[in-house]
């Protein structure tokens, strides 16, 4: 990956994800975290291990993450972008849409 696409990709990820790194932890720990996403054979949800990895992503040294962190901060700007066009009508304050968006490290509320 450029310079410039790491660079619009960076720019991009840390507008999107407004949580910290504790707040996220915090938050995954939580019984309403593990309640929502998909889940293959009972696991953990693709968003869940997704928010594990973007508290480690968070964690990093900027000059130390590599491609694959940059493929992963992408997917996480599109899936934010794409579930907060589709917000529900009404207080979103403790609905499976707002708990899906705190798994990838965004709180609509906040």
């Amino acid at each position: 990956m450029d310079d410039d696409r790491r660079k619009e990709t960076w720019d991009e990820f840390r507008e999107l994800v407004n949580m910290t790194p504790a707040e996220l932890e915090k938050w995954l720990a939580s019984e309403q975290s593990r309640s929502v996403g998909q889940h293959e054979d009972g696991g953990e949800s693709t968003g869940h291990a997704s928010g594990r990895r973007i508290v480690a992503i968070l964690r990093a040294k900027k000059g130390d993450l590599s491609d694959d962190d940059y493929r992963h901060m992408r997917k996480v700007v599109g899936y934010v972008r794409r579930h907060l066009a589709q917000r529900p009508a009404g207080d979103v304050r403790d609905t499976r849409w707002r708990y899906s968006l705190m798994n990838w490290g965004h709180d609509p509320l906040a």
